[in-house]
Order: C-alpha cells, then sequence, then structure tokens
C-alpha cells in the first residue's frame, strides 16, 4: 500500500468541486471521484445530473456508493499532507497583531501570503498552492495579502476597485460611469502620490517631535539651572544674613563697652567728689571739736589768743556748683547706630558684589584670540590666550575680518543668545580696552567705538584714568584700580557689566541695548610707551 501511495499524485486524492482531498469519496457511473456532498449538492442545483468532469449526462439521478478504496487511500493522503502541513506551518510566521491571517487556518492562524480577489479570501503558503497548481485556479488575480477584501470590491459591478476619485474620495472600478467627469486616476497612482506626501508629513511630524523633546530637554536644564540658582541665592542669602548678624552683634558689644566706660568714668568721678566731700566733713568735725573744747575753757587768755585762728571755718569747696548727672547715652546710640548703618552699607555692598560676580561667573566661556582679525602690530601667544603691541608691522593678509588701523583683535567664539561671561587681567598696564562688539563693525580705517557703531568697552588711560566708551566716553570714578576686570552679556535683558574682580565691585553697565546679531569679545592691548605699558592682557580662567 505504501509503494502504491507513493505512484499516486497530489492532484489524485483532490475532489474537482472543493479542491481539497477526498472526504467519504463516491464514484459516478462513468468512473470520476469525487466527496459526497459535493457531488450531491451539486446534482441538488443542476438538473439534468451531469458529471462536473467529463460532462455525461445521467437522466436519472444515479445511486452513489462509496469508494472504499479511494476512501482508504485518502486517509493516508490526508494523514500525510496534515504532517506535512505541520511541518510547513512551524517554518510558516504564525500571524501576529497587524499581519493579514489566513482565512483557511483551523486552529492557530498563520500569516497570509496572498489574497485572492475571486474567491475573496487571503491564503497562507499551504493553502495558496491549489492556486499556483491548478488550471482554473491559476487565472485568479492574486495580491499581496489585504484586510477587508469584500470592501476592495464594488458593490455594484462586483468589480475590483481599481480606480481612485479625488472628487469623491472614493475608489472606483472600471465600470463605474458615475465618475466620468471626475478626477479619476489609477488607484496605483494615487496610491504613490499619497504615500509619498504621507512620508513628507510623517518627515515633518518626526520633525516636530524632535523640536518639542529638545524644548522638553530645555525646559529641564532650565528647572535643573534654576534649582542651581535657588540654592546659590539660599547660600548668598544666609552669607549675606550671618555677616550682617555679625556686624550687628559687635556693634551691639561695642556700644555696650562704650555705655559702660561711660558709666565706670561716672562712678569714678562720684567716688572723687565723696572722698573730697568726707575729707571736709573730718576737717570740720575736728574744728567743730577743738571749739567746743575752747568754749569750755576758763582760760580767758587762751581763749581769747585761740579763737582768731579758731573762729572761722576751715577752707572747703563751694559743692553747690558741683552735681552728678547720669551721662546721656542718646547721642552714643545715633552714632553707633549710624557707624553700625555705614559699616553695613559697606559689607552689603561688597557681599552683594561678590554675590553677584559668583552669580554671573557660572556663564563663564571659553575664549580664544583670532589671529585673522589681529592687527599686523599685535603679538598673540601660541595658545591665543595672550596679546601684546609689537613694534613691527608684520606682512600679514588683509583679509576683511583683519583690523588695518586700529590695533584691535577679537575672540574666535562668537554669541548670539543667552548669557556669556570671560574675564582680562589687566595687571601692570597704563592703557587698555576690552569689550564686545557686534560681527558687522567696520574694522577699516580708524574706528570710533560707541553703542550706534557696536561697541560697548571700557578702557584705561593715563594710567588712572577710567572711561566708559569713547564716544562719548563717560569718566568712571572707581576705588580701586582693577586688576582683572570680567565682562558677562545677557542678551534676552540687552545688558552688558564690567566687573572688577578683585574687589569685588561693578565698574559700569550698559542697558536696554538691542542685540540683533553675533557678539565677539574684544580687545586693545594699547601702544608700548616705551616699555611701561609692554605687558599682555591675558584672558584669564574664571574661578567660580
Amino acid at each position: 500500500m505504501a509503494a502504491a501511495n507513493c505512484l499516486l499524485t497530489e492532484d489524485q486524492f483532490l475532489c474537482s468541486i472543493c479542491l481539497d482531498v477526498f472526504n467519504n469519496p463516491v464514484s459516478t457511473p462513468c468512473g470520476h471521484n469525487f466527496c459526497k456532498t459535493c457531488i450531491t449538492t451539486h446534482w441538488d442545483t443542476n438538473v439534468p445530473c451531469q458529471c462536473p468532469n467529463c460532462n455525461k449526462v445521467f437522466y436519472t439521478r444515479p445511486e452513489l456508493f462509496v469508494n472504499t478504496f479511494i476512501s482508504e487511500m485518502a486517509a493516508q493522503f490526508r494523514q500525510s499532507a496534515q504532517q506535512k502541513a505541520s511541518s510547513s506551518s512551524s517554518e510558516q510566521q504564525v500571524s501576529k497583531p497587524g499581519d493579514v491571517p489566513c482565512d483557511i487556518c483551523a486552529g492557530t492562524k498563520l500569516k497570509a501570503l496572498k489574497s485572492c480577489l475571486v474567491c475573496l479570501v487571503s491564503y497562507c503558503e499551504t493553502h495558496l498552492e491549489p492556486h499556483l497548481t491548478k488550471p482554473g485556479l491559476k487565472r485568479h488575480q492574486l495580491i499581496d495579502p489585504v484586510e477587508n477584501l469584500e470592501g476592495r470590491m464594488c458593490l455594484k459591478h462586483d468589480k475590483l476597485l481599481e480606480l481612485f476619485c479625488k472628487t469623491d474620495q472614493t475608489g472606483v472600478c472600471m465600470l463605474c460611469t458615475d465618475h466620468k467627469t471626475h478626477d479619476v486616476v489609477p488607484l496605483k497612482e494615487e496610491y504613490e502620490g499619497k504615500k509619498a506626501e504621507l512620508g513628507k508629513t510623517k518627515v515633518k511630524m518626526q520633525q516636530m517631535i524632535q523640536k518639542r523633546r529638545l524644548k522638553i530637554d530645555e525646559i529641564k536644564r532650565s528647572v535643573k539651572l534654576s534649582a542651581k540658582d535657588a540654592d546659590r541665592e539660599i547660600a548668598d542669602g544666609v552669607q549675606v544674613f550671618t555677616a550682617l548678624k555679625e556686624s550687628v552683634e559687635r556693634s551691639q558689644a561695642e556700644l555696650m563697652d562704650t555705655i559702660k566706660e561711660k558709666q565706670r568714668k561716672t562712678e569714678k568721678q562720684a567716688e572723687g567728689f565723696i572722698k573730697e566731700l568726707e575729707q571736709e566733713i573730718s576737717e570740720l568735725k575736728k574744728r567743730s571739736t577743738e571749739l567746743e573744747q575752747l568754749s569750755r575753757s576758763e582760760d580767758h587768755l587762751h581763749l581769747l589768743q585761740s579763737s582768731v585762728s579758731l573762729n572761722t571755718a576751715p577752707p572747703t569747696k563751694d559743692w553747690t556748683k558741683v552735681s552728678i548727672l547720669p551721662p546721656s547715652h542718646v547721642g552714643t546710640v545715633r552714632r553707633a547706630v549710624n557707624e553700625l548703618e555705614d559699616t553695613i552699607n559697606k559689607q552689603m555692598q561688597t557681599l552683594f558684589a561678590r554675590v553677584e560676580l559668583q552669580r554671573v561667573q557660572q556663564y563663564a566661556v571659553d575664549v580664544t584670540l583670532d589671529p585673522d582679525t589681529a592687527h599686523p602690530k599685535l603679538i598673540l601667544s601660541d595658545d591665543g590666550k595672550q596679546v601684546k603691541r609689537g613694534d613691527v608691522k608684520k606682512n600679514l593678509p588683509n583679509n576683511p575680518e583683519r583690523f588695518d588701523y586700529c590695533v584691535n583683535v577679537l575672540a574666535k567664539q562668537g554669541f548670539s543668545s543667552g548669557r556669556f561671561y570671560f574675564e582680562v587681567q589687566v595687571k601692570g598696564k597704563t592703557k587698555w580696552t576690552v569689550g564686545v562688539v557686534g560681527e558687522s563693525i567696520n574694522r577699516k580705517g580708524n574706528i570710533t567705538p560707541s553703542l550706534q557703531n557696536g561697541f560697548w568697552t571700557v578702557s584705561l588711560r593715563n594710567n588712572n584714568e577710567y572711561y566708559a566708551l569713547a564716544d562719548p566716553a563717560v569718566c568712571l570714578s572707581l576705588e580701586s584700580q582693577p586688576e582683572t576686570v570680567g565682562v558677562f552679556v545677557d542678551f534676552k535683558e540687552g545688558l552688558v557689566t564690567f566687573y572688577d574682580v578683585d574687589a569685588p565691585d561693578v565698574i559700569c553697565s550698559f542697558s536696554g541695548s538691542t542685540f540683533s546679531e553675533k557678539l565677539y569679545p574684544f580687545f586693545n592691548p594699547g601702544p608700548n610707551h616705551d616699555g611701561q605699558n609692554s605687558a599682555p592682557l591675558i584672558i584669564s580662567p574664571v574661578n567660580c
């Protein structure tokens, strides 16, 4: 039996009506085999009875008998086919969410390989086999697997929706005459166009998503920076109020010492007065005793002679003009309060200046000098952190960025938003200019620094004269000569502030500016003045 089974083909075990392996096979008088249910149903709907294979007509409906041989062979083939299908199923992909499942698979649904537009059924690889081998099924139109096949057929004409009406935004078939005057294009053409459009929209959406993610990161950074600022503010507040408390306690102790010292002086003066009064009382008592004794004397001569010296009181002070007044501490308290106010004001100014400087120092940036902008007489260090005036004009390309008359140089780094800060050491110099300038400033010929020309600078002249800008020049009154100058820029606030880092103190500040372009750090070391101003300007590391 096994040998015979090997000689039989798969087609010999398939019913020509259902195209599946025989189930309860029967034979017709003409010798062809069918599933009993299939041939019975076929004859129930067709009169007269006719063989589906050879078309032989039976005017009298034949009596059907089970073909035991075919039945046994079909059972074996079915078992073999099931084993084969089971093995094939293990190799095929099981349908997952988003996949089109096979409509024929019972139990576990496999992923469909194709959909038939005639059968309106989706098939996995195993159940697609008849459509690839049977002549009648080969003519069916197969497409990539899709769901809802019924929705792809024209309900009016039972034809595939191969066209798309752009006017009504709906699929139509070749026989739909209602859309003749509409803008109708091939479905695939509209699909490709819409797919490309959706692709662009997807890219746009991804860009929008990315922008929002960047905004989220920006907000998170702002929150972290705000928390950092809050911690710094708390620490600064503690520092300020601790210093204030110490000043008040120190002034209170000094006031108490002053008042106590006044009281000690008053007590000492009172002790002196009391001692003098007691001494006078003692003298007066002595004289009174002598007078008492003399008044009882019987010696007339002695009484007369002694009465001359004893008849007057001993010398004493006029105590009517002497008094001890409690010292008034109103003036003392007022002077102490005034002194405390002056001390606190100075301390607060110093503390606030230090706190403000520490706050802006957190925006420190790394700045290096740009040799392409340096005047040919300037000498730059190899690391780009120092610049001084030389005596020889170097032969350098006169590129548009280079200063050719004013002995200036800019930094490589430009800034167009946010905040930034840098420091410049000016120690040992008698003349210099530092600050920031706009990217579009004039770099050729004589230049007048001014706000209108895009300059925000501070200068030292004649060793001890400080100026803000040059046109018009604003003279600055500084308590000390800065050795390191800090420069802070806030784009949002339109603010440029210069600091004496060592004091610490604010040198000057430009507010209300509008920055419409990049700003670059600006440096001019000034002339040598016979070596008196030979020290370089040095871009210093910021120590917060």
